[in-house]
């Protein structure tokens, strides 16, 4: 089960299409879906948790707790909107496709890719093109 949660004045133009497109690219990763919880939201709630919990004093896009145990998925993924929008600015690219790669990211990371080398970063990067392609199909 995915759930969505606004703290922000923002709202997904369809989750019903997103829960699927996220439920198949966990399938496609050999796991199984249990409970995800996305929460978007405004930077100053975000960068909140990144020093909490994470201890770093910095804005992000996304911070993704994760919560599975072996093939299950679960998490919560928190995400800025105002950090996606300013990114989608700064990489030159539409809010919803910026804002697709971080919903996607978090559940890369709870299937095991990582992004803390080049290579990594690259593997996650092309993942996370595959499955936005994989969205695209599903409009």
């Amino acid at each position: 089960m995915i759930d969505y949660n606004y703290e922000t004045d923002f709202e997904l133009s369809s989750e019903a299409r997103i829960s699927t497109w996220l439920t198949q690219a966990i399938l496609n990763e050999g796991f199984e879906l249990g409970e995800i919880s996305y929460v978007f939201c405004d930077d100053e709630y975000l960068h909140k948790l990144n020093v909490e919990f994470l201890n770093h004093d910095t804005l992000t896009d996304v911070i993704s707790f994760d919560y599975s145990v072996g093939e299950l998925i679960q998490g919560d993924v928190f995400i800025s909107i105002e950090r996606v929008k300013d990114n989608a600015k700064t990489f030159d690219v539409p809010f919803e496709d910026e804002l697709h790669r971080v919903i996607i990211h978090g559940v890369l990371h709870y299937c095991g890719y990582k992004d803390k080398s080049k290579a990594e970063a690259d593997l996650m990067r092309d993942k996370e093109n595959q499955y936005l392609d994989m969205l695209k199909g599903l409009l």
